[in-house]
């Protein structure tokens, strides 16, 4: 599967994203993918091929608009961008701009899926009032605003790893008590032995206490994804698990 690089603007800066289009020439969804504090990274490249691969158009977009930074200058950006959600949403919505214009997609079936810091921004782009049929976390960070969840138009979707140092506990239950009072259709599906950035293999070099890769917290939330994407967008072939995918893995 082929990625074109896209460069675009917004929030007063240029930013570089990547798209797949698995559309065959159709009108298909269209689903956004934000990267992890790294920044736009192979992993999700990957995941829009991945996503492409089911039959959508998929544009993992760029959060920075600053390539090749080093981890620190990473964690100063997020630092910066936690503390201005609206700076947060405002990049984030110039991503979805970019794919709803795209021709293949169908502005009426829309997702965004985030992992890690990436996960928190398609939240924020969910509580802005985004309209999107459905929104996906992967051990994503969950502190809010509460009453921004009124906003929420479309379902949403938290996968966690049950040993994250990074969200808690007292955090998980605080989106569920937030989601709730707010009558967002919401689950949150907790993965048993999975720490932080499950869905990663790059996340082990790094070397982050309880961030580690687990192939089984990766495949089964993949697959929960996709169990979303079935009832709110449209069947589509599944695509194989995420280790299934892996240079030289076995048929």
């Amino acid at each position: 599967m082929e990625i074109d690089t896209i460069r675009y603007e917004g929030d007063g800066r240029s930013f570089t994203g990547y798209l797949a289009d698995g559309s065959g020439g159709g009108r298909v969804p269209g689903i956004l993918v934000a990267h992890e504090g790294p920044g736009p990274t192979e992993h999700v490249r990957e995941r829009a091929r991945m996503l492409a691969e089911l039959g959508h158009v998929a544009f993992a977009l760029d959060l920075y608009g600053e390539p090749g930074l080093s981890i620190e200058r990473a964690k100063e950006l997020v630092r910066a961008l936690r503390a201005d959600r609206a700076a947060l949403r405002r990049r984030a919505r110039a991503a979805l701009d970019v794919l709803t214009s795209h021709p293949h997609v169908d502005s009426g079936r829309l997702a965004a899926i985030g992992y890690c810091f990436g996960g928190t921004a398609v939240l924020e782009l969910a509580r802005s009032g985004a309209d999107l049929s459905c929104v996906v976390g992967f051990h994503p960070g969950l502190d809010a605003t509460p009453q921004d969840a009124s906003a929420v138009r479309g379902k949403v979707l938290v996968c966690a790893g049950e040993k994250d140092p990074v969200v808690t506990a007292e955090q998980r239950a605080a989106f569920a008590a937030e989601m709730s009072a707010a009558g967002v259709d919401w689950q949150l599906y907790l993965l048993g032995g999975a720490g932080h950035s499950f869905t990663n293999r790059e996340i082990d070099a790094y070397g982050f206490p309880g961030f580690a890769y687990h192939a089984v917290a990766d495949r089964r939330s993949w697959l929960a994804m996709q169990n979303l994407f079935d009832e709110v967008l449209a069947p589509r072939a599944r695509a194989a698990a995420p280790e299934a995918n892996r240079p030289g893995a076995a048929p």
